[in-house]
């Protein structure tokens, strides 16, 4: 049998002569939630969790009873271990303090419990989004600021994908790697190593119901692809798919390749976007460029930007290198 996860990140650490046991010990923790969390969502109607939970998280979006359940499940998985100095989820207004307890380490830990959840009482693919940051140097009481660090200092990144199988695919800056859940054994085993995203692509996912809110140079990529081989249009036919759920989005893609577009728009002004910096847009441009891709807002690197608030909204393209390349380009008018 291949290596399971826990074994992949060890063997991988000890590469680096000054990695200690804390990341796999984190690293461990989040796989232990993950593996809670898809067996919630497996369940689902069968223990009551599907439906409203009747309340709104701090974007003001209604909040399922798993986005409830899901985030719970990750603050208690990661909190009593010893290797975080603080978390910040999507579902809470502020920073989570590590109980007192509990001893402290030295990462900070962001995730989206549930990404996707909307899809969840119709049986369609979520997932868990998270990323790891190093905390600063002497600060043993984190605040929000602390978290503001641009995407280029993420230590790793990663999701969960519950869908037919339950998958992990991350990023410790090294490539990216997949591995699958083996209910039976109750471990994640190696089953997609170096995972490339192919620089073509003939497929795009957009939400097309948005489709007069767009800024120009993303009416004219779409439109473009719309018409595929005919006058107006480009060398070859495009697909496109949609699927509301970012993790499932971003999974296609590395597996198979395309582009995926959340873009800035005019249906909520003010807002810079619908994806947030921290919890989504940092950790999935993670894993895409390191699996070969781009991410980009359109007109510059989503992991460049310092973040200037714990859920600050950007736009997001990202996917297959030559298509994001060609938006990025409209964007700057070439």
């Amino acid at each position: 049998m291949s290596k399971n996860l826990i074994q992949f990140i060890i063997e991988e650490q000890r590469a680096i002569p000054s990695a200690s046991g804390d990341f796999t010990g984190l690293l461990s923790d989040i796989v232990s939630a993950c593996k809670q969390i898809a067996h919630d969502v497996n369940k689902g109607a069968l223990i009551g969790v599907l439906g409203s939970a009747g309340s709104e998280n701090v974007q003001g979006e209604t909040q399922k009873k798993l986005d409830v359940i899901t985030n719970e499940v990750f603050l208690k998985a990661n909190e009593w271990g010893g290797h975080l100095a603080a978390m910040a989820s999507e579902e809470m207004d502020d920073i989570y303090h590590i109980p007192a307890r509990y001893p402290k380490g030295k990462y900070l830990l962001t995730f989206d419990p549930l990404d996707g959840s909307s899809n969840i009482d119709v049986n369609i693919s979520v997932g868990t989004i998270f990323s790891i940051l190093r905390c600063k140097d002497g600060v043993t009481n984190p605040t929000a600021e602390d978290f503001l660090q641009p995407g280029t200092k993420q230590v790793c990144a990663g999701y969960a994908l519950y869908g037919p199988a339950t998958m992990m695919v991350l990023t410790t800056g090294h490539g990216v790697n997949g591995f699958t859940l083996d209910r039976d054994v109750g471990d994640f085993f190696l089953t997609h190593p170096n995972m490339v995203i192919p620089e073509d692509t003939a497929e795009f996912a957009i939400n097309v119901s948005n489709q007069r809110f767009w800024e120009a140079p993303v009416q004219r990529y779409v439109d473009e692809c719309l018409k595929g081989k005919t006058p107006g249009g480009r060398e070859k036919n495009f697909n496109m798919r949609w699927v509301a759920s970012m993790v499932a989005e971003v999974h296609r893609i590395l597996t198979r390749g395309g582009i995926f577009m959340y873009p800035l728009d005019t249906k909520e002004p003010g807002k810079g976007g619908k994806l947030r910096l921290l919890y989504e847009a940092n950790p999935m441009s993670f894993i895409v460029e390191q699996a070969g891709g781009m991410s980009t807002t359109g007109r510059e690197r989503i992991m460049d930007l310092k973040p200037t608030g714990l859920h600050q909204r950007v736009p997001v393209i990202l996917g297959s290198k030559n298509e994001v390349e060609r938006v990025t380009g409209y964007h700057k008018g070439l």
